[in-house]
């Protein structure tokens, strides 16, 4: 988990699937939609939201989509964060 995503300025939302993406990495697990529904507690179209916000930002980079767009996302290095 890098300290700056706190400095962003991002949704509170936003901030959660950051850590829970953090904590699949750390596990070792894809970090997926389909992973991050198990452990979320809002709304798959907050998550969703969250994803791309994510993704937007040039936190999260989508390196594998199958046929039924499940993606799977790698973390990108904070230098590479758009503030």
């Amino acid at each position: 988990m890098n300290q700056k995503i706190f400095e962003m300025a991002l949704p509170v939302e936003t901030i959660s699937v950051y850590l829970l993406c953090c904590g699949l990495a750390d596990a070792g697990k894809p970090i997926s939609a389909r992973n991050l529904l198990g452990i979320w507690n809002s709304t798959s179209d907050a998550l969703l939201r969250s994803l791309d916000d994510l993704e937007n930002r040039g936190i999260l980079f989508p390196v594998f989509t199958d046929r039924e767009k499940n993606t799977v996302y790698e973390l990108c290095d904070s230098r590479e964060w758009k503030f």
